[in-house]
């Protein structure tokens, strides 16, 4: 495998502005889990939380069904025992909770994504199954249009970046797969960005090539805090290169840019950044290039 070095470096650092971020609650058994990431970064970009929550018929004893922000807050240590909601308004967290009475979940998200403004979407899913209900053709354009640019994949059972159980992070090594298309540099924005949101030092950002020196797009990234930015360069099979190295370092998040007619669905659709998806190690944040 070759190492190269990454073509320009900046001292700006880039910043990640989120204003309302997307959960639904229940789509899969990793919803808790999905929960607890959505929170978190809100947290840390002060922004809204938006969770949404789908049933079949009119219970109002359901509403407890939606996960409790200030019992995750208090386990947390953020808040202490007993807090009242204008405690988490000092917070300048945003929260509101939606609930749809629809048989079909997925259309119900797709008509409050037409409608409202999305910058991240923070979805659990389960790898095997759970993807194909979101890239189902019929809901591909309307999702689109109200994702934003970006999707935070946590699949089921695997590796996460932040605990439930006391809200720590694990951001120290994130994998960055390039091509020459579409643009890498909306994901490596994406993941500096992220980085920066947390103030994350000593992290590790690489940048992975399969091709040749030849066929690596340009490039720049953000020389911040004590990061470590390196670059792969190997030939062989797309995905096999990514999950090969994400098997050997064992990231915590693998960002990856992806472009499409109407979106990020349109763009997942047998995309790399589908089929990495289904067998990704660690959550997986699908960047639309070009927004």
């Amino acid at each position: 495998m070759e190492k190269t070095k990454v073509p320009i470096v900046t001292n700006d650092i880039n910043r990640l502005f989120l204003k309302n971020i997307f959960h639904p609650s229940d789509f899969t058994e990793n919803s808790e889990i999905a929960f607890a990431h959505a929170l978190k970064i809100a947290l840390a970009a002060k922004a809204n939380l938006n969770l949404f929550h789908v049933h079949q018929q009119r219970d109002e004893e359901e509403w407890t069904e939606f996960p409790g922000v200030r019992n995750l807050l208090v386990r947390w240590k953020i808040l202490p025992e007993g807090s009242s909601r204008e405690e988490v308004k000092k917070l300048e967290l945003g929260i509101r909770k939606i609930q749809s009475f629809k048989h079909d979940p997925v259309a119900s998200i797709v008509n409050y994504l037409e409608k409202h403004e999305t910058d991240l979407i923070v979805l659990a899913t389960h790898q095997q199954k759970g993807i194909d209900r979101w890239l189902h053709q019929a809901v591909a354009e309307p999702v689109a249009r109200g994702a934003g640019q970006m999707t935070l994949f946590i699949p089921q059972g695997k590796k996460e970046f932040v605990s439930l159980k006391d809200g720590e992070m694990s951001l120290q090594r994130i994998l960055i797969p390039v091509d020459q298309q579409p643009s890498p540099q909306a994901a490596i924005d994406a993941a500096s960005g992220l980085v920066h949101l947390f103030n994350g030092h000593g992290t590790e950002l690489t940048i992975v090539h399969a091709g040749s020196h030849n066929t690596l797009a340009s490039y720049h990234y953000s020389k911040g805090h004590d990061w470590k930015w390196e670059t792969l360069v190997s030939t062989g099979s797309v995905v096999e290169q990514i999950l090969k190295i994400a098997e050997d370092r064992s990231p915590d998040l693998i960002v990856m840019a992806t472009q499409g007619h109407h979106g990020f669905l349109d763009a997942l659709r047998g995309s790399t950044t589908e089929r990495v998806l289904r067998e990704a190690p660690c959550p997986v944040l699908a960047v639309l290039a070009g927004k």
